[in-house]
């Protein structure tokens, strides 16, 4: 045995993590930012920032499987099942890193505070999440198309 599966394994999973850190990364701080300059509270903000990170996470789940051919059905299964694990876990982490990092979710957009906090949620995203997909991939349920 070479150990070429479990490198093809290592990589598929790093290659699904980084895809789910851009859609879920993506709304989040899509979701932070809006939040923070429309001056919501913190939990709405946050609510605001999760529910962006799960619509870009499945949205840039479901292009590849669409324009491989896939069925609009089952392309919506196979992103709920393999994306929805990911983003949740990846979510949870950013979150939490965000709510107890001091002065990230009161820090204005143009400080310093506010983007190394956002920095170190997507990093504890990215973490928490390539476990997951390590096991989806072994499981083989988390693929990229």
């Amino acid at each position: 045995m070479t150990g070429e599966p479990a490198i093809g394994r290592v990589r598929l999973s790093t290659s699904a993590t980084v895809h789910c850190l851009l859609g879920c990364g993506l709304g989040e701080v899509a979701g932070i930012v809006i939040g923070v300059a429309l001056g919501l509270t913190a939990v709405a903000t946050i609510v605001l920032a999760v529910s962006l990170g799960f619509v870009f996470g499945f949205v840039l789940g479901l292009i590849p499987l669409m324009r491989a051919g896939f069925s609009t059905s089952w392309a919506l299964k196979q992103v709920l099942v393999a994306e929805g694990l990911s983003i949740a876990v990846m979510e949870t982490a950013e979150v939490l890193v965000e709510v107890y990092t001091p002065g990230v979710m009161s820090a204005g957009l143009l400080s310093p505070v506010f983007w190394g906090g956002m920095l170190l949620a997507l990093t504890a995203g990215f973490i928490a999440a390539w476990p997951v997909n390590y096991w989806l991939v072994g499981k083989g349920i988390r693929h990229m198309h």
